[in-house]
């Protein structure tokens, strides 16, 4: 079973309807339950995976629906807290290119991290760990799930950095959480994007993401938007992903589609673990990232964080399975992630 520790809340969609009056239009919100652990958590249960999240849950009207939609797709709940509080939101305004723009409410005040109880009980049933985002720069949490992550031992660690500065606008912050997470996780999938955000505009994104290859990080994905993606392995290996063409609603919950299904292809394959990592060939490798690539496009057809489910991806080698268009778009990225 994999542990995914962050946040769950709901996306609110701000839909402007067109009116007789165009100065006046009408704007409707829409809330999709979200966030990008949430989504990793979902995506690896609709994939047929065990997944456990590790989060708050309110007991307001909005908190029961993301429970119950836990409860339905499978997701264990027994990391699950009970919070005092009002659920979290993410507005969420999607420009003209299917990208979304995000603001967060009600985030700081939540604990990410295991009970250490609850864990010591569920330990045998973790297979992984993965951890990413707000989490890592949280007053509240960073520190005890880099305990968490240190002392992980045999169980495969994953880490998606997924930058917001909406929620944390220090980026020296983030440079300091993200480094010292990165050197426990065995899988780190990342974007220019993220790596823009905190180094700036004019860094070198694949030296970084490749200097990141080491210790007990064996594998690096860096996606590159329309430019599909890079995965750096051990020995210098460098691998281009291609970018899959799809027709893009909107790329909301895109990047943790990959982050699902990388950890589904692993754990399908018997290789989530951290020794199995060193060992891909590149033709594995390959596959792997092929996998990964066709879930996130599907997610990019629909709106909203809706990830596929494993039976989607039965003929996935099958180029027709995917909504096609005659340029690639940027349904790789990281950005596209859902907080």
């Amino acid at each position: 079973m994999f542990l995914i520790c962050g946040e769950a809340l709901f996306d609110v969609f701000i839909d402007p309807i067109e009116t007789d009056t165009p100065d006046d239009p009408i704007t409707v919100m829409r809330a999709v339950a979200g966030g990008s652990p949430y989504n990793v958590a979902v995506g690896l249960a609709r994939l047929g995976r065990a997944a456990a999240l590790c989060t708050e849950i309110s007991p307001d009207r909005l908190g029961k629906r993301l429970e119950a939609a836990l409860v339905k797709e499978g997701v264990d709940l027994s990391f699950i807290r009970r919070a005092s509080g009002a659920t979290p939101l993410a507005l969420v305004d999607v420009d003209p290119t299917g990208l979304p723009h995000y603001g967060f409410h009600g985030l700081r005040q939540m604990c990410l991290h295991p009970v250490a109880a609850t864990f010591e009980a569920e330990r045998e049933r973790i297979t992984g760990i993965h951890v990413g985002s707000f989490p890592i720069v949280s007053e509240r949490s960073a520190e005890k799930l880099l305990k968490l992550v240190e002392g992980a031992g045999d169980r495969i660690v994953s880490l998606d950095p997924n930058i917001r500065l909406a929620v944390e606008p220090d980026t020296l912050l983030w440079r300091a959480q993200v480094d010292r997470f990165r050197v426990h996780a065995h899988l780190i999938k990342t974007s220019v994007e993220d790596l823009e955000a905190i180094y700036g505009v004019d860094i070198d994104a694949e030296a970084i993401a490749r200097s990141w290859v080491g210790g007990k990080t064996k594998l690096v994905v860096l996606t590159r938007g329309e430019r599909g993606g890079v995965l750096f392995a051990g020995d210098g290996e460098r691998i281009e992903i291609e970018a899959i063409p799809t027709i893009v609603v909107d790329t909301v919950g895109a990047g943790d589609t990959y982050q699902a299904a990388l950890l589904c292809w692993l754990d399908e394959a018997g290789l989530a673990h951290p020794d199995a990592l060193a060992g891909l060939s590149h033709a594995q490798l390959e596959e792997m990232a092929r996998f990964a690539g066709h879930a996130a496009a599907l997610t990019c057809a629909r709106r909203g964080p809706d990830l596929p489910r494993r039976a989607e991806l039965q003929t996935v080698r099958a180029a027709n399975d995917v909504p096609r268009a005659n340029a690639p778009v940027g349904h790789l990225t990281a950005r596209a992630s859902a907080l």
